[in-house]
């Protein structure tokens, strides 16, 4: 059976233009064996891809205007992905139809990524991101959606890099392999992995705190008051929750405080100075350096995007 991810033959960066209507298109690219997307923009007509064959791999659908739908023939269900959202999929063994819905604003990337692109960065740590979906692709997965988050101003950034990757450019294929990299860097990341050492009362417990968290990370209780919040004692809240999620409250707080930052950094109406108050950082510069050390890149550069 034929497989989707060997359609170039030696190591060139190939487009294939699927579809094209005025300013609409829907195209494939290969940057090399074993990493493939599809770009759709300003789709007039509905469009469908098919899937029929038993390629692992891990697919990263990003819709930013527009909406696609799904449809595993294994299973017979449907997954539709709205405007605003990334999710990320594992399949196995694929018999399944991607549509893009018709809209003259449409702005839809998907990403394909083989088992064997993956396994090139496996770390046989079970919590690492990459590690944890590759073992999901060597099971008999149809398709199961992993995750689901909104689109965020990083996101958006990578891929245009990784779209505007020039046939001149040198070592093209490298380039875009190094944006998609950047791209599974960023996404993966987001992933929370439970590791098999951690109890289940101990992921209630540490979910409870996240919860708590998430309801006002830009106010956060002090730990005396979380720990109370959560039955518990400081000492066993900060041991477990470092145990389960693999970093500190504070870290977390940090983490989700940053994350919101690059959600609000699409907002044109906002400045750096307003969106690092608005996560509960009193001073830009402060804000702009833990962004920078977290993402590699500075608020600014997302905003010119």
């Amino acid at each position: 059976m034929d497989s989707f991810f060997f359609n170039i033959t030696d190591t060139r960066y190939q487009v294939t233009q699927l579809f094209k209507e005025g300013k609409g298109y829907l195209n494939r690219v290969d940057i090399s064996n074993g990493v493939v997307f599809l770009e759709s923009k300003s789709l007039r007509q509905e469009r469908e891809i098919v899937f029929k064959n038993l390629d692992r791999m891990v697919m990263v659908a990003m819709v930013n205007q527009g909406e696609l739908s799904i449809y595993d023939q294994t299973n017979k269900q449907t997954t539709v992905i709205k405007e605003g959202k990334i999710s990320i999929f594992c399949s196995s063994r694929q018999d399944m139809t991607i549509t893009l819905k018709r809209s003259r604003d449409s702005d839809i990337f998907i990403l394909f990524i083989a088992d064997f692109f993956l396994k090139r960065y496996l770390s046989a740590y079970e919590n690492e991101p990459i590690d944890f979906l590759y073992k999901k692709i060597q099971e008999e997965v149809s398709l199961e959606e992993i995750h689901a988050l909104p689109v965020d101003a990083l996101s958006l950034y990578i891929i245009k890099k990784l779209l505007h990757v020039s046939a001149d450019d040198k070592m093209q294929s490298i380039r875009a392999e190094h944006r998609v990299v950047e791209f599974i860097m960023h996404r993966f990341g987001l992933l929370d992995i439970f590791t098999e050492e951690a109890t289940s009362e101990e992921i209630r417990l540490a979910s409870r705190a996240k919860a708590i968290l998430l309801q006002d990370f830009t106010h956060p209780p002090v730990i005396q008051v979380l720990a109370h919040l959560c039955a518990t004692n400081e000492t066993k809240l900060k041991k477990v929750f470092k145990k389960v999620y693999q970093t500190t409250l504070y870290g977390y707080v940090q983490k989700l405080r940053l994350e919101e930052a690059n959600l609000l950094l699409k907002e044109e109406n906002l400045t750096i100075g307003e969106i690092s108050k608005k996560v509960g950082y009193k001073h830009q510069g402060h804000f702009s350096k833990l962004f920078f050390s977290t993402y590699g890149v500075y608020p600014k550069e997302l905003i010119r995007n």
